[in-house]
């Protein structure tokens, strides 16, 4: 039976085609083939040969007939058949056996139908077929003998019947029998839902059952995505019968003959697909085992093509793995690429992560790899192979074992396998270790030795010190590793320098000798890394020859013994002690010379040799001179010699560093006797030492002493502890002798801290220049005393010529060099003793018979009733008057001063300080009782008994004079705190009594969360939406909370602006339109826009009634409109009546008579009229009144019919006036240019810009609203401040309380009071300023007219350099009076601007009071006396412009004060005004001035040619 007899159900195969493009069934492969693209095999049934794999878990029969009925042939005679199908099918034997593989074919060979039939009144059956590979499954066709199953599901398993999945579900009520599978329809391919299109119980028999895997009506985008294929590929399908149609029997009775109606029986099964492929085989063939070889069979096995492999084509071939396995396509056959091994291996797999590395070029890894070979693509050698370079990389013989030492060579003598020079890697080199090199890594390279393979490294560093090693070649024996060293440097590493040498570096020797000082250092040996020698005691440096701070070396002479000091003296020896001048040479030691004559002798005691040798003895003498005056010619004859001292020369040859052959003993012998060092100690006095002098004896010194020897400076007599290097001379303070600082120099004395002291004994008064030592005293000739032998004696002054003191009989004693009088007597004092003591009064001169009386102020000096200074007698009055101390007054000190209270008259009475806290003006008598002491003018604000309380309004401490007003505002601060205008706070932290719910220091904000300031009751709380708002707090002044988004209103408990709704529900937008509507919101309940005039409409965007055009260009309709439309108005409510009446007849239950089809005509005509009306439909109403002409009228006798006629007419006739009248109107106001149109453009330009500004202005009117208010609060102390008072204007502007005035306050004649004489306001302040602007004018003018008088003097350059002057000063003045009108403006701005807070308004108010004027009027008519002065002794032209020179400078000065009052007293606009005025007037008086400098000049250059004539 062939495939033709289907062709009924293959008509959906086109469909399926166009939307599975790559899935062509039933076509064959395209012309090419496979070679270029995909290829499929062909589809067809895969029942055809499968009839083994095909069960049913029910069929009738089985196990013996079985009786079953036809519904359809009840009334038929042969209605019931047997079943019987214990036998396979046969037509001519058993032809009642129903076996299911029945449904591959449709008939039999004989062309009779054959069936599957299930048992009878059985539900729950199953087919089930089993495939033998994956198959392509596309769709399914049932065909049934009986009714369709009520309820049935198809399912499908791709795992070989392991797990199962459902395709579709078939139901004849969906809902009720699967009710979790959607029953909605196909939204996408893969989705599963239930149909009912083939449960119905119509047809009887013939019924079908179709299932399409892609239902065409579904669009495709990818026929080869994992998704599609996994949906169509499937190893196992099964259908479930879960329901029969029973016709209404919803219970099966199980009665036999009830059962025998109801079963399953299917007469055709098509199961189409095709062999799964991948599109990479264009045909199938058996799976192996499957024996059956059925025509039209679909086997299971594809024959690969594109190199892949597999029952399905689902892999590559072995050895073509270098591109990933795919789908083929149309275009693309993705074809798999052969693996790329160079020959040396037949196997290898795929790596996506090499494919991606590649850039999805290749993705093959080769396995197994011979010939040494491996990598990817076998393209490298092994470890210990090279790639050969003359070979192919496919020769077997290509790699070449590497030939490298093991014991030198990384990983047991591997090599470069091949050639990279960017990875520096040769074919076939060694990989050496670290230290290794060679072709074989068999040599250590430079700086290494002793290769080993036990070592990592291979060879071990020199470790030769660069610094001490021969540069030549290898630095070591790569052997032994022993380093070559340089010639003064040892060591195996050649890092130790040789005895005597140190600082091994890179010089060529490599180390320097130590030269160690041959008698500072205990030997030539020193440090290696730094040179230091091993130093004698108390010497540094580096080779020992420095001296250590406090010691020094002794000289060559160093061992001397003063005669003075030697014993054996005769009795006639004596010392002569010698003075240090600038004028002799010294040529002695000691305080002097030891005189010893001839024959006498002296004994020296040596007992200090601290080192033993040979020393030289050396005496030191002076022959004494003197001259003989007897003789006539003055010759000089010797006397006794002079000794000084014995000195012992060391002979320093026989000392170490001088003796030997050596050259080095040798060369300092002749630098001994080159440099004359010994020399130099045998000359007096003792040349300089030349420097190596110095360095050879510090030596010598170091050998005898072993080390320097310590300075010993003595702390009093030296400045340091630090001596000369040679010889240890220490510093010595003046007059202060000896090595050690340690005595006083002759003619000194007084050895101490300060050094000595010069006798300095008077040459008149002394014997000797020569005092005591100890206490200076000088030895006196008769006459004179004192240490110096400087006085006269007691009595007398004025040495040497002494006379007698002068002291009036009041001391008998006075300086000996003033004759000034010492312990005046009798309370007098003075030069002369002749003046009275403080607080004594008289005339102490010898003969005037006065003396000195205590002055009585009120009591005596002394006393504890004295009060006064001093006093002195007026002879006018002959009283005495006292100068009191502080705190008294009066003639006699018997009363407390101003600030001081107590009771002095009284004996033992005093006056103490007033205990005010410096609170008040000690000037002034009344600012405190002087009896008690109490206070009774407190200022700096304060109040009480001692002033050490702040005044009520004040706050701070007093006691430091820091009173500050209370700054707290009004509007903030509780009634019961403030009277007016000012409010007290506390006075210790100034903090403000706020109202309920205000904070603030200052009372200045509402408490968080709360807002209304200024509110009698205090601030109300904020309310805002708990879950709306963003937070609890909302604006102090508006109360409006912030809102989250989507919501508004005050306390966000509405929809956000321009919303309209219950915020709990939904906010809708308003969308009002904005040429429609007033305003953007709408009404928040509603959602109604308000709209303009002419707008109609919920969102305003119509045209409304009245008004014509399309919105929004909405013109009004002409006046007769309003006529046409009461009229339409009237006809309405007239048909509503007529409607009314006619409902009337119909519930009064009265049958209508013949005229009631009449009736029912005209009631529905009425309602269409009725609804034109309401609709407003011109066109369709006209239309109607037309129609009402032509048909037949009503009867005559009906009123109600013949009125509406007329109505009709009327409505008819005034359509046709008012269309002319709208001809008429809109010619004039319809149009571009029409005046209409022309003033809409206008209101809608106007109408932006309001909308524009309209927030704006709203903020700025609030603002200035609350600016107002709190400015309100301070208009008193403005008034105060500006005026100098403050009253409230009565009705007529009189202020009878202030003659100050204040805002609002006018005199008599209308004119505004503010300020004036003995007011403190700053408008009086710029009167005063303005007056002494005008004085400053007149005096100008006077000046002018006094220099006219110097017309005839010849200054014209003088008066040409004074008018450049002014000139400039006027333009400098012009200048800052822009300036200053500039800063005027700049504070009206900021007082009127939106931020003037109330506290920065009194800050201003404050400078404004501290103004006060530079100078007063006494200093400005001073000024213009000078002027004057000046102008009326002019002679000197030059001193005149000078003159005049300077007092413009004190012009410009007073200009730039009177500026800067002018600046401090702006801030009120009346007072700036004022002040303004004044500056003109000043401006003008300078212009004055220039004009008559002008005028002066023109004079000035008159009078000089005048004066050039008069020359000539």
């Amino acid at each position: 039976m062939s495939d033709s007899k289907y062709d009924n159900h293959n008509s959906f195969y086109p469909v399926f085609l166009t939307a599975l493009v790559a899935f062509g069934q039933d076509v064959p492969s395209g012309p090419h083939g496979c070679t270029e693209g995909s290829c499929y095999p062909a589809t067809g049934n895969l029942l055809i040969g499968r009839a083994v794999n095909l069960t049913a878990s029910s069929t009738c029969g089985l196990d013996g007939p079985e009786h079953y009925c036809i519904v359809s042939h009840l009334q038929e005679s042969d209605k019931c058949f047997k079943c019987n199908s214990q036998h396979r099918y046969d037509p001519y034997h058993h032809r009642n056996s129903h076996w299911i593989e029945n449904v591959i074919y449709l008939m039999d060979s004989n062309g009779d139908h054959t069936w599957w039939q299930s048992v009878n009144g059985e539900e729950n059956v199953s087919i089930r077929l089993n495939l033998e590979a994956e198959f392509h499954f596309t769709h399914l066709i049932m065909k049934f003998k009986t009714f369709r199953p009520a309820a049935m599901i198809i399912e499908r398993s791709a795992d070989f019947g392991r797990t199962w999945r459902p395709y579709r579900y078939f139901a004849h009520n969906c809902t009720k029998i699967f009710p979790n599978i959607p029953a909605n329809g196909l939204h996408h391919i893969n989705d599963v839902i239930c149909e009912e299109r083939y449960s119905d119980i119509e047809p009887s028999t013939n019924g079908e059952v179709i299932y399409k895997v892609l239902d065409p009506a579904i669009h495709v985008r990818d026929p080869y995505s994992l998704d599609i294929q996994e949906l169509l590929r499937i190893t196992n399908l099964r259908i479930n019968f879960t329901k029969l149609n029973t016709l209404g029997d919803d219970l099966l009775d199980r009665r036999s003959d009830v059962l025998q109606k109801y079963y399953y029986a299917i007469y055709e099964l098509v199961v189409r697909g095709s062999c799964f492929c991948y599109g990479h085989a264009s045909e199938c063939a058996p799976v192996p085992g499957v024996n059956i070889r059925e025509s039209g069979m679909i086997h299971g096995r594809c024959v690969c093509k594109h190199n892949t492999e597999g029952l399905n084509c689902e892999r590559c071939r072995d050895f073509h793995n270098d591109l990933p396995w795919r789908p083929a396509e149309a275009d693309n056959p993705h074809t798999c690429r052969e693996c790329n091994c160079n020959s040396h291996s037949n196997q290898c797999h795929f790596d996506m992560a090499v494919y991606l590395a590649t850039g999805n070029v290749s993705g093959g890894v080769c396995d197994d790899c011979q010939h040494n070979t491996m990598g990817r693509n076998c393209e490298t050698c092994k470890p210990f192979y090279y790639k050969d370079p003359l070979k192919d990389i496919r020769d077997p013989r290509v790699c070449i074992a590497c030939d490298c030492d093991p014991v030198g060579s990384l990983e047991g003598g591997v090599c470069d396998s091949h050639t990279d020079p960017d990875m520096g890697m040769i074919t076939g080199q060694c990989r050496c270790k670290v230290n290794v090199k060679g072709m074989r890594c068999d040599d250590c390279k430079e700086g290494y030795y002793g290769l080993s393979q036990n070592d990592p490294l291979g060879c071990q560093p020199c470790n030769c010190d660069p610094r001490g090693i021969i540069m030549m070649g290898a630095p070591c024996d790569q052997i032994s590793g022993d380093c070559s060293c340089k010639r003064y440097v040892t060591g195996r590493y050649c890092n130790q320098c040789l005895p005597e040498y140190w600082g091994l570096s890179n010089d060529l020797a490599g180390c320097r000798p130590c030269d160690c000082d041959f008698g500072g250092a205990m030997n030539n040996r020193c440090m290696m890394d730094n040179g230091q020698c091993d130093c004698r005691r108390h010497l540094i440096g580096r080779q020992c020859s420095e001296v250590q701070p406090g010691y020094f070396c002794a000289p060559l002479d160093y061992y001397k013994y003063e005669a003075e000091d030697a014993t054996g003296h005769s009795p006639s020896d004596t010392t002569v002690h010698r003075e240090r001048t600038p004028s002799h040479m010294v040529t002695w030691t000691g305080p002097g010379f030891a005189r010893v004559k001839d024959g006498a002798g002296l004994v020296f005691t040596i007992d200090n040799i601290p080192y033993a040798m040979e020393y030289d003895i050396m005496i030191r003498y002076e022959p004494e001179v003197c001259n003989n005056a007897a003789q006539k010619y003055n010759s000089k004859l010797l006397k006794p010699l002079l000794s000084p001292q014995l000195v012992l020369i060391p002979k320093y040859t026989e000392l170490p560093g001088f003796q030997g052959n050596d050259a080095e003993a040798e060369h300092r012998q002749e630098e001994m006797v080159r440099y004359m060092c010994l020399d130099s100690f045998m000359i007096t006095p003792m040349p300089a030492l030349a420097e190596m002098c110095s360095k050879l004896i510090c030596s010598i010194s170091s050998i005898i002493h072993d080390g320097a020897l310590p300075c010993q400076c003595d702390p009093q007599g030296s400045l340091s502890g630090e001596c000369e290097r040679v010889g240890g001379q220490c510093r010595c303070k003046p007059n202060v002798m000896g090595r050690r600082c340690d005595q006083c120099a002759p003619g000194t004395y007084g050895f101490g801290v300060n050094g000595c002291t010069a006798c300095e004994c008077h040459p008149d008064g002394s014997v000797s220049h020569q005092c005591d030592p100890v206490t200076g005293q000088c030895q006196c000739k008769p006459g004179a005393t004192g240490r110096q032998c400087s006085d006269c004696q007691p009595g007398q002054w004025g040495f040497p010529n002494c006379s007698p003191c002068q002291c009036n009989g009041h001391t008998d004693h006075c300086d000996s060099r003033t004759g000034e009088c010492i312990g005046c007597r009798d309370y007098t004092a003075g030069h002369f003793c002749e003046r009275c003591v403080e607080g004594f009064f008289g005339n102490p001169v010898l003969g005037s018979g006065e003396h000195c009386r205590p002055c009585p102020c009120p009591g005596n000096p002394g006393t504890d009733h004295f009060n006064g200074i001093s006093c002195q007698a007026d002879h006018t009055s002959n009283q005495i008057i006292c100068n009191c101390q502080q705190g008294y007054t009066g003639s006699r000190c018997d009363q407390c001063a101003p600030g001081y209270f107590g009771n002095p008259e009284q004996l033992g009475g005093q006056c103490r300080p007033c205990q005010c806290n410096d609170n008040i003006d000690t000037e002034d008598p009344e600012s405190c009782d002087r009896s008690t002491g109490q206070c009774l003018k407190c200022t700096h604000h304060t109040v009480g008994q001692s002033c050490d309380q702040c005044q009520h309004g004040y706050y701070g401490n007093a006691l430091v004079q820091d009173c500050r007003r209370c700054t707290c505002v009004t509007a903030g601060t509780i009634h019961s705190a403030c009277s007016d205008g000012e409010c007290h706070c506390d006075q210790q932290t100034g903090a403000c009594p706020c109202r309920e719910n205000v904070s603030g220091h200052n009372c200045d904000q509402c408490s968080p969360n709360h807002w209304n300031y200024g509110q009698e009751q205090g601030c109300e709380p904020c309310g805002c939406d708990p879950h709306h708002a963003l937070g609890t707090h909302c604006n102090m002044f508006t109360g409006q909370c912030h809102c989250r988004s989507g919501f508004g209103g005050k306390q966000c408990t509405e929809c956000e602006q321009f919303h309209w709704g219950d915020p709990r529900v939904q906010c809708q937008e308003c969308n009002c339109h904005p040429l429609g509507s007033e305003m953007a919101q709408c009404d928040r309940i509603t959602g109604a826009c308000e709209c303009r005039e002419g707008a109609a409409g919920k969102r305003c965007d119509e045209c409304a009634r009245g008004y014509t055009g399309d919105f929004p260009k909405c013109v009004q309709c002409h006046p007769c409109f309003q006529l046409w439309d009461d009229v339409v108005c009237q006809i309405k409510r007239d048909l509503e009546h007529i409607q009314f009446t006619v409902e009337k007849i119909l519930e009064s239950g009265v049958t209508p008579g013949a005229d009631d089809k009449r009736i029912k005509e005209l009631e529905r005509k009425l309602r269409q009229v009725q609804d034109l009306i309401s609709t407003e439909d011109s066109d369709r109403i006209h239309q109607l009144i037309g129609q009402s002409q032509v048909k037949h009228k009503a009867p005559k006798n009906t009123n109600s019919f013949c009125f509406l006629t007329d109505q009709f007419e009327k409505v008819k006739r005034y359509y046709r006036e008012s269309a002319k009248a709208e001809e008429k109107c809109n010619a004039s106001v319809s149009g571009p240019s029409s005046p209409v149109e022309q003033s809409k453009e206008t209101r809608g330009i106007t109408e932006n810009l309001l909308d524009a500004g309209k927030d704006k202005l709203l903020k700025a009117v609030a603002a200035q609203n609350r600016s107002l208010n709190e400015l309100h609060q301070k208009a008193h102390d403005l008034d105060k401040k500006v005026c100098g008072g403050h009253s409230s204007a009565g009705a007529n502007g009189s202020c009878p309380d202030s003659r100050c005035g204040g805002a609002g306050c006018r005199d008599d004649q209308g004119n505004r009071v503010c300020g004036g004489e003995g007011c403190n306001g700053t408008v009086s302040t710029s009167l005063t300023a303005l007056k002494h602007a005008r004085n400053v004018t007149d005096s100008l003018n006077s000046a002018h007219e006094e220099l006219q008088g110097v017309a005839k003097k010849d200054v014209k350059n003088q008066a040409m350099t004074s008018l450049e002057r002014a000139q400039k000063k006027k333009d400098h003045f012009e200048n800052s009076n822009k300036k200053l009108k500039d800063f005027i403006k700049k504070i009206k701005d900021f007082l009127t601007e939106e931020g003037a807070d109330p506290e920065s308004i009194e800050k201003v108010a404050l400078q404004v009071l501290s103004i006060t004027l530079p100078v007063n009027r006494t200093a400005l008519d001073k000024m213009v006396m000078e002027i004057k002065d000046s102008l009326a002794n002019l002679t000197n032209i030059e001193g005149i412009v000078n003159q005049t020179t300077h007092q413009v400078s004190k012009a410009k000065d007073l200009l730039e004060k009177a500026k800067d009052a002018k600046s401090r007293a702006e801030g009120v606009k009346d007072a700036a005004n004022n002040t303004k005025r004044a500056l003109d007037v000043s401006k003008k008086a300078i212009n004055k001035a220039a004009a008559a400098l002008k005028d002066a000049l023109n004079n000035l250059n008159s009078t000089r040619n005048t004066c050039f004539i008069y020359v000539l």
